[in-house]
């Protein structure tokens, strides 16, 4: 019981602090702020908002394009439109359960292509460690163009005691999970067996993206999804006549701080239109107008997200059905 409630709390505890957030974006705003929030809702060019999701939707493929460099080299290749809709059935499941879509996605391979679960998964965590290094240098250029306002942004009241803390975690935390997964590796334990097999498999997965024939083009397709990422922002920013025509450096940091803010709660509710808009403040942007980019650049992401999550996850069922069914019965 008490472990449930912990589960709950966990998944709930997101969702409120989404809620605190819309509810924190709006307590401080007046009547004619809201209005004006509104109205540029009303005026925006949207045609800009639909090349930005065109590009969310080419990163999406890339994405999935990618992932089958990383299972070619464990001797699987699956077809293209499965790893495009579990891909997308992955983003839906985030918006809900943060981090469940991996899960999703790795099961969602599993069966339709019959690809072992952990090494599916391994592969998704290598994505994830690839996507991290990216994300990092995409944080690096930012501090690079605007060192003063993101680091005052982000890193308030950091002490240097914290920072040794952080770095003793760092030391001491991997060589714990190295030493006792040594110590399972001996164990006969049925339980135990399976979580070594596990581990097992997603090492193997992980491995995958050293062993890969084409870890070049891998690193090419890595970097079109950060481009088409940063390209999916940066469109979005010609819908508002106030947004128009925003430095790089500012694009960067929006981008930056948006992305970071979607680890706060579910898909970025609440947090993401925050923050957002928070950044484009320093570069003199007004605030209501900067709180509808927020907005409008959320909500368009989400609703992709929805629309093309739920197709896929209708279609993939009927997809392989229609695949594996012998060609004189369709």
């Amino acid at each position: 019981m008490k472990y449930k409630l912990q589960k709950v709390s966990l998944l709930l505890i997101p969702v409120a602090l989404g809620i605190f957030f819309i509810w924190y974006s709006f307590s401080t705003l007046s009547e004619s702020d809201i209005q004006s929030i509104i109205q540029s809702f009303k005026t925006a060019n949207y045609w800009w908002v639909c090349l930005s999701l065109v590009f969310g939707i080419i990163s999406h493929i890339i994405r999935a394009y990618r992932w089958q460099f990383l299972l070619e080299p464990l001797g699987y290749t699956p077809k293209l439109a499965n790893s495009i809709m579990t891909v997308l059935v992955a983003y839906l499941f985030n918006l809900f359960v943060p981090r469940s879509g991996e899960v999703a996605r790795a099961a969602g391979i599993h069966k339709y292509e019959k690809i072992p679960f952990e090494k599916a998964f391994g592969t998704i965590v290598a994505e994830r460690v690839a996507d991290v290094i990216i994300l990092l240098v995409v944080i690096g250029l930012a501090f690079f163009l605007q060192s003063d306002l993101i680091s005052s942004y982000l890193f308030k009241d950091k002490t240097q005691g914290n920072t040794y803390l952080y770095l003793l975690i760092l030391v001491i935390l991997p060589l714990i999970v190295i030493l006792a997964y040594q110590r399972c590796k001996r164990s006969a334990h049925p339980y135990i067996v399976k979580i070594v097999t596990f581990v097992k498999g997603l090492i193997k997965g992980v491995m995958s993206i050293v062993t890969m024939k084409k870890k070049w083009w891998f690193i090419m397709h890595s970097l079109l999804i950060w481009i088409f990422y940063i390209l999916m922002f940066y469109v979005t920013t010609f819908a508002l006549p106030e947004t128009t025509g925003l430095p790089f450096g500012a694009i960067i940091v929006g981008f930056v701080v948006g992305g970071l803010s979607i680890a706060l709660t579910n898909g970025g509710l609440g947090s993401y239109p925050l923050l957002v808009s928070s950044a484009l403040v320093l570069y003199n942007i007004d605030n209501n107008p900067a709180i509808a980019f927020g907005w409008i650049m959320w909500t368009a992401q989400t609703a992709m997200i929805i629309v093309f999550g739920c197709l896929s996850l209708v279609a993939l069922p009927l997809y392989n059905k229609l695949r594996t069914r012998p060609f004189s019965q369709v």
